[in-house]
């Protein structure tokens, strides 16, 4: 396999593959998983250059970043590890709101660090923005980590253009973490915007619109009863067949293209510009090698131009999250 392109986040040397991987479907949310899997797919990443790995401390209530430890054991040299602070829960998974203060931030750093079993973080994200986000007590924790060398980079996830302005006023920002695809364009957008003016990466989470994208999910009864889309409003009822309409239009285009549903999907995401990474999850080495295929995949401005003309003709039906989940993005 060819090698995977490389894309700079931020301004201070920063580089990682142009498609990362989102490991949280490997321990919560998606349904029942396989650890040996899991650890098959981790390692064939790296042996393809897919070493950009993106968790948090929430993802399985600590599980997440503990399967990436195995894979860090022998092979953290390999491997670019981001995670996430901020949103809190108890033991048994219970979610307990955002936290951004001082004492916590240095806290939930250990705790991560302690978990993966390395002595830095590559980029530590603020998975949730709060006030403290637009003041300078806000900075001060993330400054220490970074003086004391726990953690490389530092990035906000699910932040407003005015909110990540403020926050790079007061410590450089690498990377700010948000949704983005074919049915998810409209938050990036101004954010998007900032990130440039600001020279702030933008990595592209649930790119492949949490799997509905790629066509695989013809209706919600394919979910397992645990799988937490079936709480989201794009995944439920009438939502769910007016969206398909979407897929089967750019399944029309991929067909034509001669590539697969998600590699347009990924490769239109790249295509928005050189300063997007999309980190789509697998638990398939299959699929994994599908995605990394994307970065080579040319689409010509006809190409382009047919893609839009399908999102201009398909409004997504339905919130990208419950209510509960809308009320901590963009903010």
């Amino acid at each position: 396999m060819q090698q995977i392109p490389r894309r700079a986040l931020g301004r201070d040397g920063l580089r990682v593959p142009a498609v990362g991987l989102g490991c949280m479907g490997m321990s919560e949310f998606y349904g029942p998983a396989d650890h040996a899997t899991n650890l098959a797919v981790l390692n064939h990443a790296l042996d393809i250059g897919v070493n950009f790995l993106d968790t948090a401390d929430i993802y399985g209530v600590g599980r997440n970043e503990q399967l990436l430890a195995e894979l860090l054991r022998t092979r953290r040299a390999e491997t670019i590890v981001a995670t996430k602070f901020g949103n809190r829960r108890g033991p048994a998974g219970e979610f307990l709101g955002v936290s951004g203060r001082t004492e916590y931030v240095a806290a939930a750093c250990e705790a991560s660090l302690k978990r993966l079993g390395v002595e830095s973080i590559d980029l530590y994200y603020q998975h949730r923005a709060t006030r403290r986000c637009r003041s300078r007590r806000w900075s001060a924790p993330w400054r220490g980590l970074v003086a004391a060398g726990r953690v490389r980079y530092l990035g906000l996830s699910e932040a407003s253009g005015e909110t990540l302005r403020r926050a790079a006023r007061v410590h450089p920002i690498a990377a700010l973490q948000s949704e983005y695809s074919w049915w998810t364009r409209d938050v990036a957008h101004e954010a998007l915007r900032v990130c440039r003016e600001l020279g702030v990466g933008y990595v592209a989470y649930s790119p492949l619109g949490r799997g509905f994208l790629t066509g695989a999910i013809r209706g919600p009864e394919q979910l397992s009863n645990d799988d937490r889309r079936r709480e989201h409003p794009r995944f439920q009822a009438e939502n769910f067949q007016r969206n398909r309409r979407l897929v089967e239009a750019m399944t029309e285009v991929a067909l034509a293209r001669g590539c697969t549903l998600a590699q347009l999907a990924l490769a239109w995401l790249l295509h928005q510009g050189p300063d997007i990474v999309p980190i789509p999850g697998t638990r398939s080495v299959a699929r994994l090698d599908e995605n990394a295929a994307a970065t080579r995949l040319e689409l010509s401005e006809e190409v382009l131009r047919r893609i839009d003309r399908v999102l201009a003709a398909n409004t997504v039906a339905g919130e990208r999250y419950p209510a509960a989940g809308m009320a901590g993005v963009n903010r």
